[in-house]
């Protein structure tokens, strides 16, 4: 199986372009831009039809902090399930006897979608299934491709330690993610491994934090045997 990651295209979605040969595309997150919901409904609307039309069998979409009309309700699991594509939200699915679970959670900073504390989060994650082989959230787990610049001007690690101890514990093929742009000399894009896990991790962040206007990766391929 062949999976195209892409995340946070922040309405830029048409500036990429579809690899051949994939099986499933999976978008982690941040399709649209707008904190207002109302404003927002647009973007996501023009994401979605965009999304649908993608010549893919399989398309998956979990939302991040960023699809704030999804949350409020202006925009419908339903109608985007009319659409062709599977909504995954706290939720999973099997395809060819893969099973992919997605969840859209990240530590609260601000007022937007899909944001609790850092202290109870572990509780989001508890209901990720042990038999998951391809898990999608929207953020990253702690020092695994989560690098940013503060606004002290040094770098840190800004994943999530809960999600990283969870993560452990789990038999992945692949945790796909983003939320967490690559900045200046920082990669974050792009796919990793660690030592003792058979995972494969993949930021599939489009967008560069300041360079908001294009995109700056056409996100990853990842193959499952």
């Amino acid at each position: 199986m062949k999976i195209w990651h892409i995340s946070d295209t922040h309405s830029l979605h048409s500036q990429l372009t579809p690899p051949d040969g994939i099986d499933v595309v999976v978008h982690s997150g941040d399709a649209s831009n707008s904190q207002n919901p109302y404003r927002n409904e647009s973007e996501l609307r023009d994401f979605l039809k965009w999304f649908s039309s993608l010549p893919i069998p399989q398309k998956i979409f979990t939302p991040g902090n960023h699809d704030t009309s999804l949350e409020k309700g202006l925009i419908l699991k339903s109608e985007i399930e009319s659409l062709g594509i599977i909504p995954l939200i706290e939720s999973g699915v099997t395809i060819n006897g893969i099973n992919f679970f997605g969840t859209p959670w990240v530590p609260r900073y601000g007022e937007w979608a899909w944001m609790t504390k850092r202290e109870t989060i572990s509780r989001k994650w508890e209901l990720i299934p042990d038999d998951t082989d391809v898990l999608i959230t929207h953020g990253p787990p702690f020092s695994i491709l989560d690098s940013t610049e503060s606004s002290r001007h040094y770098y840190e690690l800004v994943g999530c330690r809960a999600l990283q101890k969870k993560v452990k514990k789990l038999d992945l093929s692949a945790h796909l993610f983003g939320h967490v742009h690559s900045v200046k000399d920082i990669r974050n894009s792009g796919t990793k491994t660690m030592h003792g896990l058979k995972t494969v991790f993949s930021n599939g962040s489009c967008c560069d934090d300041g360079k908001m206007d294009f995109v700056t990766s056409n996100g990853n391929i990842i193959t499952l045997s």
